[in-house]
């Protein structure tokens, strides 16, 4: 599959907090399983916080917070 550095389908919602939704386009955009998703959308989001960190709308001991996977 990919490591999910490249994929910029969801960076709107990794950085909005909307995790949800990010598994959601990354799914639709690649047809990947929701595992793969998740591993998709947790190294972008590692990518995102070192390219972007000023465009979170909290912190990083905050992000996940309520969701469990």
């Amino acid at each position: 599959m990919t490591d999910g550095a490249a994929i910029d389908v969801a960076d709107h919602q990794i950085l909005a907090k909307q995790i949800i939704r990010g598994l959601m386009v990354i799914r639709g955009h690649l047809g990947c399983s929701l595992h793969e998703a998740l591993d998709i959308f947790a190294a972008r989001y590692e990518v995102l916080r070192v390219e972007r960190p000023d465009d979170f709308v909290c912190s990083r001991d905050e992000y996940g917070v309520g969701f469990y996977s």
